[in-house]
């Protein structure tokens, strides 16, 4: 079974896949709840249909922080699945021997394509899970009208989110809907989700704690940007949360940072994402 974090993951993804398209009410006014909810139903509708796009690959770079751990990797977007090269440790590149072994790692991914189709299928599996959600996210939840605000970007339309509560989830992906709460800013001039915030009103249990559980007072927060040419994309993800994968306590706290997006060849394979990555110098070098 894949972590229980992945769920709440996937969740947020599909919030933010659902207000990409969520057009701004006017400075100063408020939409009543129908109004609102029928917005998101709408943009739902649209992002199902552009979901899948992956026309628009690109390569950036990604730094993960854990109370233990922080790495810095370069990703690079494929046709055939994402490609990643570790660059930093804990703010220090590589040293000779940790880079050869990066190097040596890619050579070997190179020539086992394999190994490259099952992340590819992950991905996808991924994404359909991500799917799922926005298909149930039209009776999982009821969107209201916050009023406007501001942010870094420039004025912005606030949306809360709350549980419906005639919703009945089918499954694991969907149950996690019903214990989040939380509001999503959109860009007023672009229509687009600049912020947004999640927090867990109640314990979340998995076939009746069986499964696993999810404690209440976990929250998710979310920053989103134009990252270049109309492409928007996550530029950092937070979260903290804690529960039980079966029988195995565990805690969730992570901080995600994307940057340097430059877009790729939409034709790009993955062997030659890993000549392109082999290729460049060392950083400090």
């Amino acid at each position: 079974m894949r972590s229980l974090v992945l769920f709440s993951c996937l969740l947020l993804g599909a919030l933010l896949l659902t207000s990409r398209l969520i057009p701004a009410a006017p400075a100063g006014t408020a939409a009543p709840p129908e109004t609102a909810q029928a917005i998101v139903d709408q943009a739902l509708a649209r992002e199902l249909n552009a979901a899948g796009d992956t026309s628009h690959p690109m390569s950036y770079l990604l730094r993960k922080t854990s109370p233990r751990l922080t790495t810095t990797k370069e990703i690079m977007e494929t046709r055939d699945g994402a490609v990643a090269k570790l660059l930093e440790v804990n703010g220090e590149p590589l040293g000779p021997a940790g880079a050869q072994n990066e190097d040596a790692r890619l050579a070997a991914l190179s020539t086992d394509p394999g190994r490259q189709r099952h992340r590819k299928q992950a991905e996808d599996e991924d994404r359909d899970r991500v799917l799922k959600v926005l298909r149930a996210m039209p009776s999982a939840f009821v969107f209201e009208d916050a009023g406007p605000g501001t942010d870094a970007t420039g004025k912005v339309e606030r949306y809360t989110f709350t549980p419906n509560r005639k919703f009945s989830p089918e499954d694991m992906e969907t149950e996690v809907l019903a214990g989040f709460v939380g509001e999503i800013w959109i860009d007023q001039q672009n229509g687009r989700v600049t912020h947004l915030e999640a927090h867990l009103q109640r314990d979340i249990d998995f076939m009746w704690g069986i499964l696993g559980r999810l404690n209440k007072g976990g929250w998710i927060t979310i920053e989103q940007a134009d990252v270049g040419g109309g492409q928007w994309r996550t530029v950092r993800f937070q979260m903290a949360m804690n529960g039980r994968v079966v029988f195995k306590t565990r805690v969730f706290d992570t901080t995600e940072e994307e940057s340097q997006f430059t877009p790729l060849p939409s034709n790009l394979g993955y062997r030659q994402a890993i000549e392109m990555l082999r290729s460049q110098p060392e950083p400090g070098r």
